[in-house]
């Protein structure tokens, strides 16, 4: 008499609600099911290849989630819910970080998606106009996604092997942001205005606009002894890793 498993499996809410990503997407739902971690997992967890690719969450959590997902599509504050949810199936809801030597544990179940203007979303473009306020010029841009985010790393590691002493992050992100510049469309052009002409306080103010719409996880907690505000939960080794130690 065989017998047949089957792993349990919860339903994860996506900051986005689905609301930018195309009818026919499955992500369109606003609704990612992901399975238990198993030791299949651990061993991803471990691969040394994997770690060496910089590649070993995007595996994880590729054997984790259920259905034909596209990650390449997903984007970054979406890929954050699936990773805390996946953290908390895995190994629990409390997670402990160092803060200033103090050990904090926090709840990751008390964690809440971010509220959206979902007026923004409602074409199902992701595609935003923006006016600098300092320059005032008109652009429009985009929220990252997960393609996104692999093309800047990849481009950011090119240019730190030919300038060395060089940083390069905040710029390249601007430069995959941005899609258009006073209805310019042309890559070329758009990444010269981002190198040449963009002007620090636009920067600023684009990247705290971003902040305000972009469907994501609210990892913002208080504690005792923390600053007043609350504190960002720092996602370090021990989030996926929690006998590493440190």
């Amino acid at each position: 008499m065989s017998t047949e498993f089957k792993l349990p499996t919860e339903v994860i809410d996506l900051p986005s609600k689905g609301l930018l990503y195309s009818e026919d997407s499955p992500l369109a739902s606003g609704q990612v099911e992901i399975k238990y971690m198993t030791a299949k997992e651990e061993d991803i967890l471990t691969n040394q290849t994997y770690m060496a690719k910089g590649i070993v969450i995007d595996k994880l959590l590729e054997s984790l989630v259920v259905g034909n997902i596209s990650f390449d599509e997903m984007l970054i504050g979406d890929k954050n819910a699936i990773l805390v949810g996946a953290r908390i199936l895995g190994y629990g809801k409390d997670y402990t970080f160092n803060y200033f030597g103090d050990k904090v544990t926090v709840d990751l179940t008390k964690l809440e998606n971010k509220a959206i203007n979902e007026e923004l979303f409602k074409n199902r473009t992701n595609e935003f106009d923006f006016q600098l306020p300092a320059s005032g010029v008109n652009i429009t841009f985009k929220l990252l996604t997960h393609a996104d985010e692999n093309a800047i790393e990849k481009e950011i590691e090119g240019l730190k092997k030919v300038h060395k002493e060089q940083t390069f992050d905040l710029i390249t992100r601007m430069k995959h942001t941005i899609t258009s510049v006073e209805g310019e469309r042309n890559q070329g052009k758009v990444r010269e205005f981002v190198e040449k002409m963009l002007l620090a306080r636009d920067a600023r103010a684009l990247r705290e606009y971003i902040r305000e719409i972009q469907p994501d996880v609210d990892t913002k907690v208080k504690f005792e002894g923390g600053p007043e505000g609350g504190l960002d939960i720092p996602f370090g080794v021990t989030f996926f890793w929690p006998d590493a130690g440190v």
